[in-house]
């Protein structure tokens, strides 16, 4: 325990993502969706795209597919936080609120791979 800390706050200070840093993941992976977003409608309405075809070959471009790796970064990470701090809030036992984490984790982990190896099977 930190000198001079009630025992709540000095292990909430040794969390990676409480606080400050919770909520600017949040704010900065949101303006990074957003950003996104704005950047696909965009190119959508300039240059719409109407076949499978065309889809797969514009995803293909490789600034495109990193494009879309970092909005499902941010997506991801995102999403983890933001379950994470609803479970710690509610998930009382702590055995319970563990096994809901872990799962999450895992979970977000698998969807993360699923993502990686889909954008780099265009790249193929």
């Amino acid at each position: 325990m930190v000198k001079g800390m009630s025992p709540i706050a000095s292990s909430r200070s040794r969390s990676r993502f409480t606080g400050l840093r919770a909520w600017s993941i949040q704010r900065a992976s949101a303006v990074g969706m957003l950003a996104f977003m704005v950047f696909v409608l965009v190119s959508m309405a300039v240059h719409p795209l109407v076949g499978h075809a065309q889809w797969r070959a514009w995803v293909a471009h490789p600034g495109i597919t990193l494009a879309f790796l970092l909005f499902f970064t941010a997506l991801l990470s995102h999403m983890w936080v933001g379950l994470r701090d609803v479970l710690l809030d509610y998930a009382k036992p702590a055995g319970v609120r563990n096994v809901l984490l872990a799962l999450v984790a895992f979970g977000l982990f698998a969807l993360g791979v699923w993502v990686l190896l889909t954008l780099l099977r265009l790249q193929i």
